[in-house]
């Protein structure tokens, strides 16, 4: 009795064990390419069988339509506008240290710690690369991954991988695409840029210090995650699993491009073998979740942190219009799925909008945690256990710059980089934003334009003034 009472045994007995969460993000995947989203190239039947297991959403929302902003809200449960997190730093911005996620933010795995849960990062951060933003500084007791926008899978000469890159001129000059003699370096002008140098002052580290990790990483994440949940299936942990598939450069396994050679053009056989592995890695994740017998104690969300960027990548956002960077429907509404066994009906397939907002507070409540008080979702299992058919997500607000969009209900506004005027659209009968009816809908439009006007006006948080917030980054 007395050795129950000091290990704090009885207390542990008195309640349901706190579940593992599991976040799985997939970087850059269009809307349009899983399987169970309609997509027809590549069978994806692990990341969809999360779907299966629990629900798929088909109005899932991020807050941002490219990498950095949506995951610093992804991981503080708030729009990241309120504490000036809109911009996506690349290449040597990383370095500048005054750029991060502001330390006053509370972050997840912050939260699950104090909650007596173990926290694990693994993959992309790109919240910042400076000491104080340093990812074990934010509460995860582990990392393994890379600190910038990007990484090659593959360390130089990338043997076994055919890699498509973009150039601005071809070999001997000109425009197009040109072909190694021995077809595994691609190059093309297509897009009229060289292929960021994303390895440059960002290494693969264990903790804080760099590896020389050899194995493909999408391969080597799914290796680190299945010993992340062997090393830790005796307590609640939290995994942040972020893949860096399928973001560029384009890179396929040799093994994985033979599986898809009737594929002719090789940019897309490339993206589908990237995500055919990134599915294959999801599987041995779940396989090993399952060999621990952890199933059923186990959260499990799957999504993307953005639309996919199509001409860089081929990626797939049908039916929807547009791509990453953009506030149209193809660069913000993304493939979701949660999986939660003996709290989640399996099988569902939720229409309700809901945004990437919601996943914190869910966390939170599953894991009987203390929430911050200031967060912008809500816990989403009374909604998808049967217990309120109620609307999860009234309205939804987006700015990126001059870029803007709102929706409500059915209706959304969007207003375009450099643009004065707004578009309005209803998407439950145009999905694909075809049809501007902010001219035969004008009184909608005054609606929906001064609904956004007042989130907009709360939306910064004073606490975040330039001079607070630079304050708040030198602590």
């Amino acid at each position: 009795m007395l050795l129950g009472a000091v290990l704090g045994g009885s207390t542990w007995a008195a309640a349901p064990p706190q579940p593992n969460i599991i976040w799985i993000v997939a970087d850059d995947l269009g809307y349009g390419e899983l399987a169970s989203y309609g997509g027809k190239d590549v069978p994806t039947p692990n990341i969809d069988s999360i779907g299966r297991n629990g629900v798929r959403f088909t109005n899932g929302y991020v807050t941002a339509p490219f990498c950095a902003a949506s995951r610093a809200a992804l991981l503080t449960g708030r729009y990241q506008t309120r504490f000036g997190f809109e911009y996506n730093p690349i290449g040597a911005a990383n370095a500048d240290p005054a750029i991060g996620l502001p330390l006053a933010e509370a972050m997840l795995p912050e939260v699950l710690r104090e909650a007596g849960y173990v926290t694990g990062l693994l993959g992309k951060w790109h919240l910042g690369s400076s000491a104080k933003f340093n990812p074990q500084r934010r509460g995860f007791d582990e990392f393994f991954g890379f600190l910038h926008e990007g990484h090659y899978y593959v360390p130089p000469p990338w043997n076994g991988h055919v890699t498509w890159l973009r150039r601005r001129a071809l070999p001997g000059g000109g425009t197009g695409r040109w072909a190694s003699p021995d077809g595994r370096v691609v190059w093309s002008t297509h897009l009229g840029s060289f292929e960021p140098d994303y390895d440059s002052d960002n290494p693969i580290l264990r903790n804080s210090q760099p590896v020389d990790e050899k194995s493909n990483l999408t391969d080597a994440l799914a290796r680190e995650a299945e010993d992340f949940i062997t090393h830790h299936k005796a307590q609640p942990f939290f995994l942040y699993l972020a893949f860096n598939a399928v973001h560029s450069p384009l890179q396929g396994a040799d093994a994985y491009l033979k599986k898809f050679a009737h594929i002719p053009d090789i940019q897309r056989r490339i993206f589908v073998a990237m995500l055919a592995h990134l599915d294959d890695s999801v599987g041995r994740v779940l396989a090993r979740i399952r060999a621990e017998k952890l199933e059923e104690r186990t959260m499990i969300v799957f999504l993307s942190d953005n639309g996919g960027p199509t001409r860089e990548l081929t990626s797939s956002n049908r039916p929807l219009r547009g791509e990453k960077g953009q506030l149209f429907e193809g660069g913000i509404r993304i493939p979701m799925m949660l999986q939660w066994k003996g709290r989640i009906p399996a099988g569902q397939v939720e229409a309700r909008m809901v945004s990437s907002l919601e996943l914190f507070p869910t966390a939170v409540a599953a894991a009987r945690a203390r929430p911050p008080g200031n967060l912008d979702g809500v816990d989403l299992v009374p909604h998808l256990s049967g217990r309120d058919d109620a609307p999860i997500r009234a309205a939804h607000y987006w700015r990126v710059g001059q870029q803007a969009a709102f929706r409500a209900g059915d209706w959304k506004i969007y207003r375009g980089r450099n643009e004065k005027t707004w578009q309005l659209y209803n998407l439950a009968q145009d999905i694909a934003e075809a049809k501007d009816l902010s001219t035969s809908e004008p009184a909608r439009l005054v609606e929906l334009q001064a609904a956004w006007g007042r989130l907009d006006v709360k939306m910064i948080d004073p606490l975040w003034n330039p001079t607070n917030r630079r304050q708040q980054n030198a602590k």
